[in-house]
């Protein structure tokens, strides 16, 4: 259960991505634990993702219609969200 879980937050070839381009492991890590749903540990499955809904909007918000998630695209909004809230 727990694969499936993490594979529907973990868009196709991020992993190889970020194995190529270490500068932006760190932006993707805080900015999952950022979006990870209230009391996670509380619920079924015991992992910090985020909520259902939240995670629509925001795949809209990056990937537009097609709600397709390139990884570029991640690592890119990850940079900015990181940007946004140090006010850079």
């Amino acid at each position: 259960m727990a694969r499936s879980v993490v594979k529907k937050w973990w868009p196709k070839g991020l992993g190889r991505y970020l194995l190529r381009h270490p500068s932006g492991v760190l932006p993707v890590i805080r900015s999952a634990w950022r979006m990870r749903r209230r009391r996670w540990w509380a619920q079924a499955p015991f992992l910090p993702v985020p909520d259902e809904s939240y995670w629509a909007f925001r795949i809209s918000t990056v990937a537009g219609r097609d709600g397709v998630l390139e990884p570029e695209a991640v690592v890119a909004a990850a940079k900015w969200s990181i940007k946004q809230r140090s006010g850079r």
